[in-house]
């Protein structure tokens, strides 16, 4: 059933069944490019998630021992099921999340693929047999971890939920999935793809709900044997803590500063087509979104004055209007975030050469901006905007770029440009981060892994990797009976 929004309506997925919160509970959700509610989200109670949590116990005993034949058939319908659907999915996550259809299309696309990895990977998750002494088998195992609690954001409605649903169902493991109030329509469709495949009752439900109720309840119960969550570094530490108190493993890809090095022998005309279209990606609300230019001093001109018009060139609007490059902020407080981080730096001496300031129509509209002679203690040099926000400064040692680029205690993205293999060398073992990209911002991709080092957080997601945190390796010794 849809509203008068062309929205449908959400519900919980709790032991294969679509439900109501059980007090009768909404939040509402709202179209950022409108400002306009258009439908309800239920929240769940403690007594939800003990069904929930019930529900995975028993969905594990069933999965982990369901053949991997079976198991891959399943997955690889739910991704074709999702690519059907990815012009409707794509739809509903721009109504939910502002970004241009296009990009949201694309993101449903991307993430079908992303579960056809991980599906296919599982088949790889080899043990091995160990040379031992005479009359013993020593092997390894790789067996599921158990029911995983996972939370994501709101940012990548698809691509969020489906890194921690695709691995951990690959893996063997159920998992209780609380995504995004503000988002969640897009999470149901996804699990709806997965219920029409065949997945057994309980091996995936979806919640929604206050998060501090919500993480306290999953990563206290026994139940659960490993918390994987994508999100802000304070909120990321607090998760870390609660699982830490009771020894459960996490798996934490947390917020970054990603700075771009723009060197001497680099092309700062090309360099800065590139940063500026991987910067108002999402309006800039990627964890991995460039977000501090260091540029040498000789290209400081040329680079910004093409930074600018690339930023001028973006046509900002609605995401379901032809020809929006760039969508609504998700929600008021990102809004709010801008403007505070933009006046902050202005106080400090910084000067506004495009954009600054919120659209003068309805929706949580903010424009492309670009700031230069930001001072190092502006609060923008230190803080992740996740907002279209590119605060440009020069610099004219490497070395001494590098340091102010390692300086914060985050490290998830970096980003270089150079012609010289031996400066690409350079920045590749100088630089701290757990995903650098030259000559280009590449973004994520389901056959490589991506992850943090420092605050940034731990574990990896994609690739062969991907599967690790969902599994447990046992050694197994095995003394032959003469």
């Amino acid at each position: 059933m849809n509203t008068d929004h062309g929205y449908p309506a959400v519900r919980l997925h709790i032991a294969g069944e679509w439900c109501q919160g059980g007090a009768g509970r909404t939040a509402p959700v709202v179209n950022p490019a409108t400002e306009e509610t258009i439908g309800e989200v239920p929240l769940a109670t403690v007594a939800d998630l003990d069904r929930a949590l019930e529900a995975a116990d028993a969905g594990f005993a069933c999965w982990r021992d369901t053949p991997i034949a079976r198991r891959t058939d399943v997955l690889h319908t739910a991704a074709d099921l999702l690519t059907a659907r990815a012009a409707e999915v794509g739809r509903i996550m721009t109504l939910e999340q502002g970004k241009p259809l296009a990009e949201a299309t694309g993101e449903a696309r991307r993430v079908a693929d992303t579960l056809r990895w991980h599906a296919d990977d599982a088949r790889r998750a080899y043990g091995r047999v160990i040379p031992s002494a005479p009359g013993t088998v020593l092997t390894v195992r790789r067996e599921p971890v158990g029911p995983v609690a996972a939370f994501v954001p709101w940012n990548f409605p698809a691509g969020g939920p489906m890194r921690k649903i695709s691995a951990a169902l690959a893996a063997g493991c159920p998992i209780v999935l609380k995504a995004s109030e503000e988002t969640p329509a897009t999470a149901a469709a996804l699990v709806a793809c997965f219920v029409e495949a065949g997945l057994p009752a309980g091996v995936l439900n979806l919640v929604f709900g206050d998060p501090a109720e919500i993480s306290a309840h999953l990563i206290a119960s026994p139940v659960i044997r490993l918390v994987a969550f994508t999100g802000s570094v304070p909120v990321g530490k607090q998760l870390a803590a609660r699982a830490g108190a009771v020894m459960k493993p996490t798996l934490m890809e947390l917020g970054g500063h990603a700075p771009v090095l723009v060197c001497a022998d680099a092309d700062p005309v090309q360099a800065a087509r590139s940063a500026a279209r991987a910067k108002f990606v999402n309006a800039g609300q990627v964890c991995t979104s460039p977000s501090r230019f260091l540029v040498h001093e000789s290209h400081l001109d040329a680079f910004t004055d093409e930074f600018v018009r690339a930023a001028e060139a973006v046509v900002v609007g609605d995401g379901l209007a032809e020809g929006t490059i760039m969508g609504p902020l998700a929600n008021e407080r990102r809004l709010h975030a801008m403007e505070s981080l933009t006046a902050d730096a202005v106080a400090r001496g910084a000067k506004i050469r495009t954009g600054g300031e919120r659209l003068d129509r309805p929706g949580y509209f903010f424009a492309p901006t670009v700031l230069t002679d930001v001072p190092a203690d502006a609060r923008l040099m230190s803080e992740e905007p996740f907002g279209p926000l590119a605060p440009i400064v020069p610099f004219t040692d490497l070395d001494a770029a590098l340091r102010v680029a390692n300086g914060l205690p985050y490290g998830l993205a970096a980003y270089g440009f150079t012609d010289s293999a031996a400066t690409a060398e350079h920045l590749a073992g100088r630089l701290e981060a757990g995903i650098l990209s030259l000559n280009h911002c590449g973004g994520s991709v389901h056959e490589a892994p991506s992850g943090g080092v420092k605050d940034s957080g731990y574990g990896r997601e994609g690739g062969p990797e991907a599967l690790d945190a969902y599994l447990v390796t046992k050694r197994v010794s095995h003394l032959l009976t003469p």
